[in-house]
């Protein structure tokens, strides 16, 4: 009789369990589908940080992630959109003198702006911008142009 009732029992929450999964077709209504990949991107890329984060708007970005020689502080985001983003900030840079570890940091005003934006090798659902280039109004590093451009990392 215990062998009789346990096969009963454990057909009966086999048939339990599967019955969601098999449903019917007055239940087709609540099914939901996953939207296609296209349609949960973010409208805007976004900036890879040094620890490979994803970041929108930051208000400080590492340049020099190997040593931290160069970063961008104070960032004030003026626009941010699919094609670009433009702010304006302050670029903290490590004169190196008379070696880096010596060094001392000089803050030069500057404007960025993020281009070229791709989808983002390690997280395909995002799209990330691919090229930074800050322009000097001003003073800017020993040896740096007025306008210097970089590729991002991917």
């Amino acid at each position: 009789m215990y062998k009789h009732t346990m096969v009963g029992v454990v057909t009966v929450c086999a048939a339990a369990l599967l019955a969601p999964a098999v449903g019917t077709s007055s239940a087709a209504p609540a099914t939901v589908h996953a939207q296609p990949v296209a349609q949960r991107q973010p409208a805007v890329p976004v900036l890879v940080d040094c620890l490979w984060h994803p970041e929108v708007r930051p208000a400080d970005f590492m340049l020099a992630c190997g040593d931290g020689n160069s970063r961008l502080a104070s960032l004030r985001w003026t626009a941010w959109n699919a094609n670009s983003a433009t702010a304006t900030g302050v670029n903290w840079v490590n004169d190196c003198k008379p070696y880096c570890a010596a060094g001392k940091f000089h803050s030069f005003p500057v404007t960025v702006r993020l281009d070229s934006a791709q989808t983002w090798k390690r997280h395909p659902q995002l799209r990330q911008y691919g090229e930074i280039t800050l322009t000097y109004p001003g003073a800017r590093p020993d040896k740096f142009q007025h306008t210097v451009t970089y590729p991002l990392w991917n």
